[in-house]
This record gives C-alpha cells, structure tokens and sequence, in this order.
C-alpha cells in the first residue's frame, strides 16, 4: 500500500449523508486502483446535531482538522435552526479559522448534460470562478441596533486588506498559468460604485499581473456586464475572480449553465495548509430527503478535487472521466427526483468505471 491520507468527512443535514456516502465509494475505489489508503474521520456537526446536543462546531474539532489532509462536506440546513447560524458557527468557523481563503467553482459543461444555452457545449462551457473567501461582507463587520422598532439600523461593510486582495487574486493568476488557455485572466468587480472597495482590487489586480505574470493576458469586467456575457459568450472565459458575494452569485449562475447544483462543486482552499470540498447546494433539500434521489454527481466532482488538491492527480483525473462516461452514456436526466436511478446506483456506475 501507498501513501495513506486522513479525510474528515461532514455529512451536515438533509442530503448530505446521501452525497458523502457516494463520494466515500468513489473515492475507496479509486484509492484501491492507484494503491493508496484514504482514513475517513466522520464528524456530526449539523443542524441535527444542534438540535439534540446544543453543540455548534468546538475548537477541538477544528485543531483536529488541521492535522487531516483534505475535509469533505456535505450540505448544511436544518428547518428547526436558522440557516445564518449554522453558516457562521459551522461553515464560516472552518473557512475562517482553516484560512481557506480561496474558494474555487469549476463551471464546465458535461457530456450528455444538456445546455440551456442554445449552441453552446462542453467546449463553449468551461471556466474557473476564484473568489476571495475569508474578507469582504462575509466576514461580518456590521451590526444592527433598535432591531424590531422602526428606528431599526442595519449594516454589512465590505471591508479587504491588500493582503487579502493580494494572495487571492496571485491565487488566481498561478490557476490560470496551470489551465494555460491562451484566454484572458477577467477580474470582476464594480469600480464605477464601489470606488475604495474595487479601486484596490484592480490596482492589485493590475500590479500582480505586472510584476509576477507579464505573460498572462488580464480584462477587467464589471460584475453586471459579466453575468450578461456568461450567458451569451461563455466561451470568452477561463479563469474569473472577484470577492466573495459577487462570486457567490457568479458561481451559481455557474451552476445552471452547466446542467444544475448536482452538478456543481466546490474547493474552499487553503494551498499551505487544510482545504474542503463539497457540493455547491449547501442547504436542507427537504423536498427529496430521504428518498435517495439526490444528485451525487456534484460530491463525486467535489471529492474528484481533494485529490487533485492532495496530490493524487492521475487519481482526481480518473474520477472526472468516470463521472463524465456517466453523464454521456448512462443519465437520462440530471435533475434531482428524474435521475432514473438512485442515488447509491449513480455513485455505482461511477465506483465500478473506476
């Protein structure tokens, strides 16, 4: 037996045990054939869990993760807990205390997957969203005050440092030299409004490129114009970044040029220390709970990434083709509840491919 890497793995609520259990299978099968050892250490932190044990996420279980070489997540959401909390004690605590300060959206078009763009495939679909994960509006400066009285006040500030700015965007630049696409690095941003916030992230933008990449061609889009260019030329786009809300929109708008949420994973990355993967749904999917229908394509791809991340690339690349002679020949649809299969029979057909 080869190397041997520790995983945690975080099922969270609703569908998430469906989609990590199919990512575990896939992945044992793919460590057997390249001879290598994954030790999955499951953890329970959810909206469940919560509710029974008044129990968030402890700092004992972060220092565990950081001695583990990749976390698995599953989804998070629970009807009985507000969303906000689980988000800033569970996902944000990891992405923070982890500085998982890169969060990557892969957005490519499947074989077989049918595209809701009229003459687009999976040649014209086939770009990286990189956003900035720790800093901005979802860091949490801001407050609210007289709350429940019409005197309310409420705030978000969008506040980065350079340095933020600074190892995102160099992030970025090294991913598109890796992809080597001969298309533009696009940086999306909204200079025109919000002048302090998106004035430093193009100068840095503009500076990086100077300094440490002169070869890599770079574009400047505002966020807008770019949602509108991802529908009509998607093909024009490689590698985008940008902070983390217009990413966070960008990327699920992502989502449905490449067949749906089922389909959409996701890196939180840290490249010196600890990253998670995980589907992009990310909340209770209390409509198929249960009945085993759920995609698991995306927690497949989501697992497809930690080992590219880990250092098992031919493995990672084995996955992917797996998932994508699936998606060409097996699927009929890939709509969650129309699948023609179930979940365990979708994370099969992967498995045994491998």
């Amino acid at each position: 037996m080869g190397k041997s890497y520790d995983i945690a793995v975080i099922p969270g609520d609703g569908t998430g045990p469906e989609l990590t259990r199919e990512a575990e299978k896939v992945l044992n099968s793919v460590a057997s054939a390249y001879n290598f050892k994954l030790n999955f250490h499951h953890y329970p932190y959810s909206g469940a869990h919560y509710i029974a044990h008044k129990e968030l996420l402890p700092d004992s279980a972060v220092n565990e993760f950081r001695d583990m070489q990749g976390i698995l997540f599953g989804t998070l959401g629970h009807p009985e807990v507000e969303h906000s909390t689980l988000v800033k004690e569970i996902l944000m605590k990891i992405r923070i205390s982890l500085d998982q300060y890169v969060y990557v959206r892969p957005v490519k078009l499947l074989p077989g997957i049918p595209s809701p763009l009229k003459g687009k495939g999976p040649e014209e679909i086939d770009f990286v969203i990189v956003r900035e994960n720790t800093g901005g509006l979802y860091a949490g400066v801001g407050g609210s005050m007289m709350k429940w009285t019409p005197r309310e006040v409420a705030s978000e500030s969008m506040v980065y440092t350079r340095q933020q700015v600074e190892r995102c965007i160099d992030f970025a630049y090294k991913y598109a030299a890796k992809r080597n696409t001969g298309k533009p690095l696009v940086l999306a941003g909204k200079t025109s409004v919000l002048t302090n916030v998106y004035d430093l992230w193009e100068r840095v933008f503009r500076d990086i490129g100077n300094d440490s990449y002169p070869q890599q061609k770079r574009h400047y889009h505002p966020v807008d114009e770019l949602c509108m260019l991802m529908i009509k030329n998607p093909e024009m786009f490689d590698v985008v970044v940008t902070g983390n809300i217009f990413g966070d929109i960008l990327g699920d708008l992502g989502a449905v040029l490449q067949g749906g949420v089922g389909l959409a994973a996701s890196g939180n990355i840290n490249p010196d220390g600890v990253s998670m993967f995980s589907p992009i749904a990310g909340r209770f999917s209390d409509d198929i709970w249960g009945e085993h229908l759920v995609n698991p394509l995306s927690a497949i791809l989501a697992s497809s990434m930690l080992l590219e991340n880990i250092g098992e690339s031919e493995a990672a690349e084995r996955v992917e083709s797996a998932v994508m002679q699936v998606t060409g020949t097996r699927l009929p649809s890939v709509q969650p509840g129309s699948l023609g299969y179930s979940t365990a029979e979708v994370g099969d057909m992967v498995a045994e491919l491998i």
